[in-house]
């Protein structure tokens, strides 16, 4: 248990635009803030992206002066041990079908990927890896280190959106009552030494046509005529015959009359053959004069894929985030990004000045949002930086009409030499103000009112004297997942009726809270009260539950 309990405080002057406020800004130490949104907001978040850190070794982050030393030889365990306290927080904040997606350099990936297997066990998926920059090299080796990575952990509901899977593929037609289909191969990538029992010549009893299987691509399938050598987890051939689910492509067939003439047209290259023009028969197959008086079906046999039986129908993410890599690949749907310099850019643009180092492109986390998350759910970034996330949070709900939101944490970065460096305010919080405010007509659709809240801890022996009723109101609007609005220290209760919960906050008994409560549906009514008792006694068969302000918020902030 960590010693003090995490408040945050609404910084009304630092807010934007009128309340009340779907998003989040916080100031504070990343530790304190997710302390803070596990007992707000566990279980709620679907995407959480951050690029913390590398450990480079360079001060170039106000942790250096904390927990860094690069002449320390256990320079690596204390940034892993900085990075595992904040990823198992953040690991309680993830949906059941959320992602977290963290990005690193190469030198680090395999330390940091091996720390979040510790983390958030049985969750990897993967990653991404993506071209930061079209030039560079290292003269020693002659290797071009241009590639960053995205560690990509997820919830066991979790999948990624995508496009929709382009359906050209599945336009053959044979009157089958289950639709178009895409005729996929019959074959796998084994010679007729390697699986004998899947060599074997295949009859389509409709026709009576014969179909000779390849000695370098045999069948995927296994025949009943054929019996393997060990059991199967497929089905046989016979059985997708009889349920109609091979396509046999042939239009025309071959009969050959005697072994001379079949042995003189495999001679001559004139024999049957595959797709890729390779002969099927050869003269030593030790069954070749089967072949003789057989009708050869001219052509290949393929499995059937209906259109109509698949059950996702969006492209499976590529691994490369690069649009040169999987362009003409139609089955898997490739993220196109920028280059890391087009982060910089945008910085310049927004804010007429070089004012934040290494900011990753928007376009990135704009196409990393789109497939992880829905139209309305909750994006969280705690390393936030220049606030990347925030904006292409805000880009993604201009262009499809989405109500997602965004958490942006990141600390203020004041050091001794620089007591008044608010990173922050003057950076994270700042960049989406001028999006809202920007004439810019690259900005002109995007908005996003935010809450300024700002991290401070409380010992608990003084949270009753120290957790104002401000605070609390912000800790219970975000625990029932209500945008922020202002606390009115003037009302003896204050009122949030959200379109499915209302909530109530009791700092002193009055009697109008009696009249608003008599005839209430208690259902998703949740009052709460610093003394729930001295109400309880005056609400003469009103039936509500009073609930405890500190016990509460205490309670869940612990668990």
């Amino acid at each position: 248990m960590d010693a003090n309990f995490v408040a945050c405080r609404t910084v009304p002057e630092l807010s934007d635009k009128p309340a009340p406020w779907d998003n989040l800004v916080i100031e504070g130490d990343n530790f304190d803030a997710l302390r803070w949104l596990r007992m707000t907001h566990a279980g709620r978040v679907k995407c959480i992206y951050i690029d913390p850190p590398y450990n480079t070794g360079n001060k170039d982050w106000v942790y250096n002066d904390r927990y860094m030393n690069p002449e320390d030889r256990f320079r690596q365990s204390t940034w892993l041990e900085f990075l595992y306290r904040r990823l198992t927080l953040a690991r309680d904040l993830l949906a059941e079908d959320g992602a977290m997606l963290v990005s690193i350099n190469d030198e680090n990936r395999a330390r940091l990927e091996l720390l979040m297997d510790e983390a958030l066990p049985g969750m990897r998926i993967g990653s991404f890896a993506w071209r930061t920059k079209d030039t560079a090299a290292d003269e020693g080796h002659y290797f071009s280190a241009v590639h960053e990575h995205i560690l990509i952990y997820g919830g066991a509901k979790f999948r990624f959106g995508g496009l929709p899977l382009d359906d050209s593929k599945y336009q053959t037609d044979d009157g089958d009552s289950r639709g178009r289909f895409c005729p996929d191969p019959l074959t796998k990538s084994h010679t007729k030494e390697e699986r004998s029992d899947t060599f074997y010549p295949i009859y389509d009893p409709a026709t009576g046509w014969w179909y000779p299987c390849s000695t370098e691509r045999v069948w995927a399938y296994s025949s009943r005529n054929n019996p393997p050598k060990k059991a199967i987890r497929t089905e046989f051939i016979e059985d997708l015959i009889e349920q109609n689910r091979i396509y046999f492509s042939a239009k025309e067939y071959i009969t050959y009359d005697s072994l001379d003439s079949l042995l003189e047209a495999i001679s001559s290259g004139e024999g049957p053959k595959d797709g890729h023009g390779n002969q099927l028969l050869r003269k030593d197959d030790p069954d070749i004069e089967l072949w003789v008086g057989r009708k050869i079906g001219l052509g290949r046999p393929y499995k059937k894929s209906f259109w109509s039986e698949k059950t996702i129908r969006t492209k499976p993410i590529s691994s490369w985030l690069d649009s040169r890599i999987m362009a003409d690949d139609i089955d898997v749907e490739d993220l196109k990004v920028s280059r890391q310099k087009a982060g910089p850019t945008e910085i310049v643009r927004i804010f007429g000045g070089k004012v934040f180092p290494n900011a990753k492109p928007v376009e990135l986390l704009r196409e990393l949002v789109r497939v992880t998350t829905g139209s309305h759910d909750l994006v969280l970034d705690f390393f936030a930086g220049s606030a990347t996330t925030g904006q292409a949070v805000m880009e993604l709900n201009a262009e499809d009409g989405g109500n997602r939101r965004f958490i942006m944490v990141s600390s203020t970065e004041a050091t001794e030499d620089d007591p008044n460096k608010n990173l922050c305010r003057d950076i994270t919080a700042e960049r989406i103000r001028r999006l809202n405010a920007s004439d810019d007509p690259k900005y002109a659709n995007l908005a996003a009112a935010f809450a300024y809240l700002r991290t401070h801890e409380i010992a608990f022996e003084d949270l009753d004297y120290d957790l104002t009723p401000a605070d609390a109101w912000t800790a219970l609007e975000a625990m029932h997942d209500l945008p922020l609005t202002p606390y009115d220290a003037d009302r003896p209760w204050n009122l949030h009726e959200g379109e499915d919960v209302a909530l109530v906050l009791v700092d002193r008994f009055d009697a109008s809270l009696l009249d608003w409560l008599r005839d209430r549906e208690r259902q998703n009514l949740f009052v709460y009260a610093w003394a729930p008792g001295q109400i309880t006694q005056n609400l003469d068969g009103i039936h509500v539950d009073i609930r405890p302000v500190r016990e509460t918020l205490v309670k869940r902030f612990q668990q």
